[in-house]
């Protein structure tokens, strides 16, 4: 009796794991995107996100869903990535969203606004802030929904041929720089220029620009502007903590199976985290081997911040008198700032600036 029960029950099991299989596979559909990058392959980190994100999607699905991340130029130039979401040209795009202000200024909450938010306070804002639902409702516009997947942390100010030293030095300056600064910096004389990470160096090279900004320490000695400019800015004022994006078409999104979508957000996430984490550590090794090759380190004159600081706001509030898409997100981001701007000032900005001043502590031996 014994015997015939099990024989009875294993023949149950092996029926059931028969049906079982195909309902798994079509729970799991083979799924395969393409995802244009804004960035060359050489810039490991910031391009190596959206591969990051790939590798974990492909992970958790058993390689199911399956994301190829394309570099800058294989499909489209690094500065048309959202149209060739919206387009549907291709399923993604990993970019970063100030790109494309010159088509409305308010993607550059997505990314980061000239003295706005640091890398914690724009996740925090995207988060739990009301962020993510006020990009999310503009991209909709576009066909497009959007996912924080990678952030560099404060950027440097940038390279410059020459010194400067006073307001005065700006004006005329051929400037590559990226975002809404372009605009603030246009109040100052600057004349900014937009150009993509790989066509940098050959316009500095050329005199084309005198002067560019990127991404930080490490990007930028793999993109050797230290060999064409030796004066290096810093804070970049303009990029305080920068999201990058994962830009997606929507259309493609609503077909994803819900656990794809938990999956896809997931990854997106932790790529935010990784990149943050790598930059922080090859920046500092970065910056040691660029000062010692004879680099000269620079803060922007103090007067010189002041006069920029006074003139992002003052393209905030043009901005929002005539655009109601651009201030119905600068009022909220605006207040949120203000309120984090007071409890990072209490506990955050006490503790960084004692122990970065701080004399080293005596130890014994």
């Amino acid at each position: 009796m014994k015997r015939r029960a099990f024989l009875t029950t294993a023949g149950v099991g092996v029926a059931a794991s028969t049906l079982a299989a195909p309902a798994i596979a079509q729970s799991n559909p083979e799924i395969k995107w393409r995802c244009a990058s804004s960035f060359p392959k050489s810039l490991d980190t910031i391009y190596g996100g959206a591969e990051f994100v790939g590798k974990r999607v492909a992970e958790m699905t058993d390689g199911k869903f399956q994301i190829r991340t394309f570099a800058a130029g294989e499909i489209v130039p690094g500065l048309q990535v959202l149209d060739a979401v919206k387009d549907g040209t291709v399923e993604c795009g990993h970019t970063v969203s100030y790109y494309y202000v010159g088509k409305d200024p308010t993607f550059a909450f997505d990314s980061a606004m000239p003295f706005g938010l640091n890398a914690r306070q724009q996740n925090a804002w995207m988060t739990h802030g009301g962020g993510m639902d006020l990009m999310r409702e503009f991209y909709k516009g576009y066909n497009i929904i959007q996912f924080g997947a990678g952030n560099t942390g404060t950027q440097m100010g940038g390279w410059f041929r020459k010194e400067l030293k006073t307001i005065e030095d700006l004006k005329g300056l051929k400037f590559r720089i990226g975002g809404y600064a372009g605009t603030i910096l246009t109040k100052l004389g600057v004349v900014p220029q937009q150009i993509a990470g790989g066509d940098i160096y050959p316009a500095l090279e050329k005199g084309t620009i005198d002067a560019a900004e990127f991404v930080g320490p490490y990007d930028d000695e793999k993109l050797g502007f230290n060999k064409v400019a030796k004066y290096y800015y810093y804070p970049g004022w303009w990029e305080g903590g920068p999201q990058v994006s994962m830009l997606v078409s929507l259309p493609q999104w609503e077909q994803l199976p819900k656990h794809y979508k938990a999956v896809f957000e997931a990854a997106c996430s932790d790529a935010t985290l990784d990149m943050l984490g790598k930059y922080d550590v090859q920046n500092m090794r970065a910056l040691k081997r660029l000062v010692g090759a004879g680099t000269i380190l620079k803060p922007f004159p103090r007067e010189m911040l002041q006069a920029c600081y006074q003139a992002s706001f003052e393209v905030y509030e043009e901005e929002a008198a005539r655009n109601e898409k651009f201030k119905k997100v600068y009022e909220q981001w605006r207040k949120f700032r203000d309120e984090e701007y007071l409890w990072f000032r209490v506990a955050e900005n006490t503790f960084d600036n004692f122990v970065f001043g701080a004399p080293p502590p005596k130890t014994k031996g």
